[in-house]
């Protein structure tokens, strides 16, 4: 199979006959053989009666239904898990992304051979103040902070070799953040290519100016896990030797000055010293304690999907 197209969506039931009729006839017009996985990330419209409509007359076009909204980097996943060709393609639903792109980001995986390619919106027809301006931040952040060179990390358009899908892990919110998912787990060929935007159709964004907020926390965490997901003790022991050194050396020289230098003077718990030395060993005793269950809790952690998958459609086992 050529390419999976993976396609997550809340409350879209006005734009998903449109959207399969465009995918239909540019995969049809390029001779792909392909395959449509729509995943309803809980919506409470008639989005999934129409998949199913869909799923019925089409056997290209598959379903998986959950049991609630548990976010678009779950839906993601259980996209990526079944998806079947060798270069998946991920685009929103809203038809703000644009099918006519798949073709050349096809391409720029099968013959130029990157492992991924981002969509980049160059022009954008969203809000400037609510979303184009915020964007650009977050962009800019994710950039220095990860070290991969994409102007838009969060367009939801992106290709991908199969064995990245594959390799990958996208849970809690960190689907804005696949390219840099896809670099830790060594896939370094990642491009971007310039892509029409269109302006909302049908309906209402489902994402919020809280998106940003949380976009930056996840980066703080994807950075730290990029880092020491694999070894907590480096960070934790590391700051825990410092703290534990200042303490040490802090309460040594408390010791030699009340015995032998001023054995008369004030009382040691008068002195700032003491309660600098205390706290320092205090922390330096915590942060060792953290990095050690940050390594056991690595080495029993499972590995297991934290979504309920409530149908399917045209999937055979």
């Amino acid at each position: 199979m050529n390419i999976s197209i993976v396609i997550p969506l809340l409350n879209e039931e006005e734009s998903l006959n449109e959207l399969y009729r465009w995918i239909a006839s540019v995969m049809q017009s390029n001779g792909f053989l392909y395959e449509l996985i729509f995943i309803d990330d809980g919506s409470t419209d008639s989005s999934w009666k129409i998949i199913e409509k869909l799923s019925e007359e089409n056997k290209e076009v598959k379903g998986i239904r959950f049991q609630k909204n548990y976010g678009k980097s779950q839906a993601l996943h259980a996209g990526f898990a079944m998806a079947k060709g060798d270069v998946i393609i991920t685009m929103d639903a809203d038809l703000q992304d644009n099918p006519e792109e798949i073709p050349e980001l096809y391409k720029m995986i099968t013959e130029e051979g990157f492992d991924l390619v981002s969509g980049w919106k160059k022009k954008r027809y969203d809000s400037v103040i609510s979303k184009n301006m915020p964007s650009k931040l977050f962009n800019y952040a994710a950039r220095k902070t990860s070290g991969v060179k994409l102007h838009d990390f969060n367009c939801g358009l992106k290709a991908y070799k199969r064995d990245v899908v594959k390799s990958i892990e996208v849970t809690g919110e960190m689907h804005r953040y696949i390219p840099v998912l896809a670099k830790n787990a060594g896939f370094n060929k990642i491009s971007e290519k310039p892509v029409l935007h269109q302006a909302r159709k049908y309906g209402t964004t489902k994402f919020g100016a809280e998106r940003f907020i949380r976009g930056f926390l996840d980066l703080i965490t994807i950075w730290f896990l990029s880092r020491f997901g694999k070894r907590p003790m480096h960070l934790f022991g590391a700051w825990g030797a410092i703290m534990l050194i200042i303490g040490f050396f802090l309460a040594l020289y408390l010791g030699i000055d009340k015995l032998f230098l001023n054995p008369y003077g004030r009382l040691i718990t008068e002195r700032p010293q003491f309660y600098i030395a205390l706290t320092a060993m205090i922390l330096g005793s915590q942060l060792f304690l953290a990095g050690f269950l940050g390594e056991l809790i690595l080495r029993s952690k499972k590995d297991s999907r934290n979504y309920i998958i409530k149908e399917q459609r045209n999937f055979k086992d």
